[in-house]
């Protein structure tokens, strides 16, 4: 049996390897071969590196000679190459495969995540499995809480009528037998079960507040060891108008695609162990389209929420400025992957109004969010606070195109993608913010011109000190 290459080259290879006709490797020269051992693979035997083997059957099924840069892990180190894959003909053609010469290698170790960045994205991690969300003080009572979790109702309800007790008298902490509440670093992770609720939870506590750790309160986390499955006949549940969707569909379908955010999060941040580049990448466009269909989730709830006859939200005493450094410090890290900086108000500043508090918190984790989706990297994203005799505002400035002037006309119509292309979301978060802005007896305005930014402003009653 005899074979020669496509074409004769003149490089000069650190190694060679061969292939056969089912792109199997049957050869390979150091360092090439350690790899494919490293990865899980043999001589003879499937090629074991992805990129590799994709590159390999493109040239045999093409049969043009490909030269392309390789990127691999070995589990200490990633692996750089630049190979050339060159389709082999052979006498007998069922046995055609494809040379490959290694131009290049170059090995360096994984980068290291900092212990704040890791922390970050664990806590990250947690929110989007979380199926209740609860606002603790310094001495963890309870101020908000929150859950769609069809099993945490009885807990939500008593939670929610006894506001100003520690969370922890609501909850059974596994092995526990001393005074609650206990510092908050032993009760992190600490796992607990709920009276009505079938499954294990495990609590987490955020500390919030510099420099010392929860001076400034708590966010509380209940992550479920496992997805709810309901048995009630969800057909049943109608309203006038016919079935409930959103409020129905939406605890369904959070909770499978949360936990694939959260396990395709896991891997991208290599918080699980090293991963090579182009697996963290896979991962990333896995966590993008999971964060985009729980925002439609989310979308869909709302808009049933804020179109139902009678809809009005519950005021409570609160401070712009508060809810503001909130939403700043929750979309930090998105910001940060575009270099983009988001100007909060300053520690010390302060702005009282009457709205409730989730729902103004939404409102500008959808102003802000927007503001990152649209402006340039490097830019600025200012969040600034303002009053009159009766109306308390907040207002985020981006650096973006701007809107004209029949952009702003219908941006806050249903399904209208801030009048600009591209971007994603479902149209639907502007429209919602309105109507939220206005059942707090508030509204949402945008003042902007064409590539100049554009500033939208949450107003609401004011309060006095």
């Amino acid at each position: 049996m005899s074979s020669k290459p496509m074409e004769e080259s003149t490089t000069s290879y650190i190694a060679r390897a061969r292939t056969d006709a089912k792109d199997r490797l049957i050869a390979a020269d150091e360092p090439l071969a350690s790899l494919q051992r490293r990865a899980g693979g043999e001589i003879p035997g499937t090629i074991a590196i992805p990129e590799l083997r994709e590159q390999v059957r493109k040239a045999r099924r093409t049969n043009l000679r490909l030269g392309r840069t390789i990127h691999a892990f070995d589990g200490t180190d990633r692996i750089k190459s630049w190979m050339e894959i060159v389709p082999v003909e052979e006498d007998d053609q069922s046995e055609s495969g494809c040379s490959i010469g290694i131009v290049t290698w170059q090995a360096s170790p994984p980068p290291v995540e900092r212990d704040d960045e890791a922390a970050a994205r664990r806590d990250a991690i947690d929110d989007a499995l979380a199926e209740l969300h609860a606002r603790l003080d310094p001495a963890q009572k309870v101020l908000t809480v929150h859950t769609d979790a069809e099993d945490l109702q009885p807990l939500l309800r008593r939670m929610s009528e006894n506001l100003g007790q520690p969370w922890t008298d609501f909850v059974n902490i596994a092995g526990s037998q001393h005074a609650q509440p206990l510092h908050w670093r032993l009760l992190d992770q600490s796992r607990v079960s709920i009276d009505g609720s079938p499954r294990q939870w495990t609590a987490r506590l955020i500390p919030l507040g510099e420099p010392t750790p929860g001076s400034q309160g708590f966010e509380l986390y209940l992550i479920a060891n496992r997805a709810w499955v309901t048995r009630a006949q969800r057909r049943d549940r109608r309203t006038e108008d016919g079935a409930s969707i959103g409020r129905d569909l939406t605890p369904i379908l959070r909770q499978p695609i949360a936990r694939i955010v959260a396990n395709a999060e896991t891997i991208r941040a290599r918080l699980a162990g090293p991963l090579g580049d182009e697996y963290s990448e896979y991962a990333r466009d896995i966590v993008n389209a999971g964060q985009h269909l729980l925002s439609l989730v989310d979308d869909l709830t709302d808009l049933e929420v804020v179109e139902a006859d009678g809809f009005r939200a519950a005021p409570d005493p609160i401070d712009l400025a508060d809810v503001a450094r909130r939403a700043a410090g929750i979309l930090a890290v998105r910001a940060q992957e575009k270099r983009i900086k988001i100007s909060a108000p300053p520690a010390d500043a302060s702005q009282p109004a009457t709205a409730e508090f989730r729902r103004v918190l939404q409102v500008l984790l959808n102003l802000i969010g927007n503001a990152i989706r649209y402006s340039p990297e490097g830019s600025t994203i200012t969040v600034t606070l303002g009053s009159d005799d009766k109306r308390a505002r907040v207002s985020v400035i981006d650096q973006g195109p701007g809107l004209d002037q029949q952009a702003q006309r219908i941006v806050f119509d249903k399904f209208e993608r801030l009048g600009r292309s591209g971007g994603g979301g479902s149209g639907l978060g502007l429209y919602i913010s309105k109507r939220l802005a206005q059942a707090m007896g508030g509204d949402l305005t945008i003042t902007s011109t064409p590539g100049e930014g554009a500033t939208f402003t949450l107003s609401v009653p004011g309060r006095s000190e």
